[in-house]
């Protein structure tokens, strides 16, 4: 089973770009966007068009032009749950849980703190709140397979200028220390960590400045992360730092 993740940074422009080109090459079994920036209604009859083949689920924010997940499945789900029950977090549309026999898969936007230290406040809240879903889902018994845009660095081998970036949202001690306890108390392991302990890549690069791509000024902020009992079915993580059409590069999750 394949799947791909891939912030596109606004899913029309996405399209545009032709990169659901790459992402159909791939076959993938499910596809999850984040930052969509859009509502279906939004697309064009052609545009939709790309996504012959899948059953799509979309939630997007209320607000027009921002944040939005969409997770497209080719093989039929249970009901997918849109949020996680908090008004605060669900109207921004950051959380797609779709319901598989075996898991069930998360797809994620979390929150950026780049605007300032009360964005970092809500980003930290958000977190929070997930992890105690989580931990709710693992006592029912499911296994847990989380993807998304973490908006978060984890440590210093995963993004290039860990040094001038420690007061930086996205890099901060206390966002770091957050997401150290998924792995600690929510009981996940970050599968592309996991196979690869020295490999240096990255998954987000910043627009500010149009030479960090081509230099790999980058970060890693989009992972899998899956339950611990559930590691041993994961073959294998892949993260495509040369496909273009986003700040964002796709990550693919292989699993048995």
């Amino acid at each position: 089973m394949k799947l791909i993740t891939w912030n596109v940074n606004g899913l029309r422009s996405h399209l545009n770009k032709d990169g659901w080109k790459w992402v159909a090459a791939q076959k993938p079994n499910v596809v999850l966007h984040q930052e969509i920036k859009s509502n279906p209604e939004q697309l064009t009859a052609e545009q939709l068009a790309n996504f012959k083949g899948y059953e799509a689920v979309w939630n997007p924010a209320v607000k027009p032009g921002y944040s939005g997940v969409v997770t497209m499945t080719a093989k039929k789900s249970q009901p997918a749950t849109l949020g996680f029950g908090q008004t605060k977090f669900d109207v921004e549309g950051r959380i797609i849980q779709t319901h598989f026999d075996e898991f069930d898969l998360l797809n994620v936007y979390f929150p950026s703190g780049t605007t300032g230290m009360v964005r970092v406040k809500f980003k930290l809240e958000f977190y929070e709140a997930l992890l105690k879903h989580i931990k709710k889902l693992h006592k029912q018994g499911k296994s847990i397979v989380l993807t998304g845009d973490f908006n978060t660095a984890h440590n210093e081998i995963d993004l290039a200028r860990p040094r001038q970036n420690q007061k930086t949202s996205g890099f901060m001690p206390e966002e770091r220390a957050m997401l150290s306890r998924y792995f600690d108390e929510g009981n996940l392991v970050d599968t592309f960590r996991n196979l690869n302990p020295d490999k240096v890549q990255y998954t987000w690069w910043t627009q500010r400045f149009p030479s960090a791509r081509a230099n790999n000024l980058g970060w890693r902020l989009d992972y899998f992360l899956v339950s611990k009992d559930f590691f041993k079915k994961v073959k294998n993580v892949t993260i495509f730092d040369q496909v273009t059409g986003s700040d964002h590069c796709p990550v693919l999750l292989e699993i048995k």
